[in-house]
């Protein structure tokens, strides 16, 4: 079947190559299965793009140029194509490069995918007929970012694309350190103090680096308005729009806070809001299901007591706080938390919190799926000595119950005039630990296949 004139120009303007861009090198990278397609997911803004930019990057540098092909159905070129023309479209390229077909394996990213009804029985057919891998992204009213990993039925894998980690952040100013911090001159040491709490106040969105306070926070709230309005409202038909409104910033002001569903739906209706129960509950998983919160249930074995305690929630980048807290609190401690929890997120691992039976809190305990456990504590500021006995104390008790679990307590500096530290537990601040080399239960790139 002869493609359309106007389409065929079309397509083979997107499909020639391109000068790659300009970018910061992302630390994720698509888990290493064959024969799976990859999904590249994650809040709006974080960077999806420009992660499947950087792969492409990769592939072209490795392989012939014609053996990666970048394609973004947000682009006015490919504006209302269907799913029938996906076919068309491989076949054009074929045309171009026959002596690929079969041969050589050829890799397809494929962006904003979701606005190519009926995408994914093409991309399933490709996969089982011809030599290809294939990464795909996408978010919108449509289908939300996790759908387009769904939507595979069981063919894919996902990847979660998170605004910029601590040593992203670093590495897009050219500050990313090149030593471990033992070896650290102390300007060195300083430099990375300096950038870590600006860190914790700015945030990693790659579009707010360098901006000025207001201009950013302007910009993270407009982020959020769009995840509510365009993911949430009119991705499930939401009617009850300001009780929405009031939930976020209830979350987003008070990070790290515990929350329960209960608790929120009486407070919505002092609020005068007239909102259900069951509607709390699906509008939090709404804002869970599209990466602007995370929740950290308590750690037990015991499903009745998980879902009957109230969970901690945080932001999706510490950024955030700053933009939906205008109380002047510096909120330095709840950023550190929450930079904690992303980089948590980030290498995989299975987290909660512990409750001891003294009545102390232990911020996480964390099972890697490569083995092992933490509890981890976070404390920005230790001069106090009985802030330290009361830390010390909490991880301590949760020891009791979690004997194999290493205790680490995170600082937001490092602390040189401690008192004796009980044996078997790591203080440490918490830019080291987010610099070491990721836990292993990070997925390695796969290599480009021939």
């Amino acid at each position: 079947m002869a493609l359309n004139p106007v389409l065929e120009e079309k397509l083979s303007v997107a499909l020639a190559p391109t000068a790659p861009a300009a970018f910061t090198a992302r630390d994720a990278r698509l888990p290493a299965v064959p024969g799976k397609v990859h999904a590249v997911i994650g809040m709006r803004r974080a960077g999806k793009t420009t992660f499947l930019q950087q792969l492409l990057a990769e592939r072209r540098a490795s392989l012939s140029p014609e053996q990666a092909i970048y394609l973004s159905f947000d682009d006015d070129r490919l504006a209302g194509i269907q799913a029938d023309q996906l076919s068309q479209l491989l076949e054009e390229y074929y045309r171009h490069h026959p002596a690929l077909r079969g041969h050589r394996t050829v890799h397809w990213f494929l962006d904003e995918i979701q606005f190519v009804p009926g995408w994914e029985r093409f991309v399933r057919r490709v996969m089982d007929t011809e030599k290809v891998e294939i990464t795909v992204s996408g978010s919108s009213a449509q289908m939300l970012s996790r759908e387009v990993h769904t939507s595979l039925r069981g063919r894919g894998m996902a990847t979660i694309i998170r605004p910029f980690n601590f040593r992203e952040f670093l590495r897009h100013r050219g500050e990313e350190p090149t030593r471990e911090p033992r070896r650290w001159q102390p300007a060195e040491r300083s430099l990375v103090e300096k950038r870590f709490g600006e860190f914790l106040v700015e945030g990693g969105f790659p579009e707010t680096q360098g901006l000025q306070a207001a201009l950013r926070i302007e910009l993270l709230q407009g982020y959020v308005d769009t995840v509510l309005f365009r993911d949430v409202v009119e991705r499930y038909g939401v009617s009850q729009v300001a009780a929405l409104r009031w939930l976020m910033r209830q979350c987003l002001r008070n990070p790290a806070g515990s929350f329960s569903a209960h608790r929120l739906y009486q407070d919505l209706r002092a609020q005068g809001h007239g909102i259900s129960k069951d509607s709390v509950h699906a509008l939090l998983g709404h804002l869970l299901d599209a990466f602007l919160l995370s929740a950290v249930p308590v750690a037990t074995e015991s499903e009745r007591r998980r879902n009957s305690n109230p969970r901690k929630l945080y932001p999706a980048d510490p950024g955030m706080i700053r933009a939906f807290d205008a109380s002047g609190r510096t909120n330095q401690g709840h950023a550190l938390e929450t930079a904690v929890l992303n980089q948590l997120e980030r290498r995989g691992a299975e987290i909660g919190y512990v409750k001891t039976e003294g009545g102390l809190e232990v911020d996480f305990l964390v099972r890697y799926l490569a083995g092992g456990e933490e509890l981890i504590q976070v404390c920005a500021d230790l001069s106090a000595p009985a802030t330290l006995a009361r830390e010390m104390r909490a991880l301590e008790e949760a020891g009791a119950g979690y004997p194999r679990a290493t205790k680490r307590l995170l600082t937001l500096n490092r602390e040189t005039n401690l008192p004796s530290v009980p044996a078997g537990t790591i203080v440490q601040p918490a830019y080291e630990w987010m610099l070491a080399p990721d836990h292993p239960s990070i997925h390695p790139s796969p290599r480009p296949a021939e």
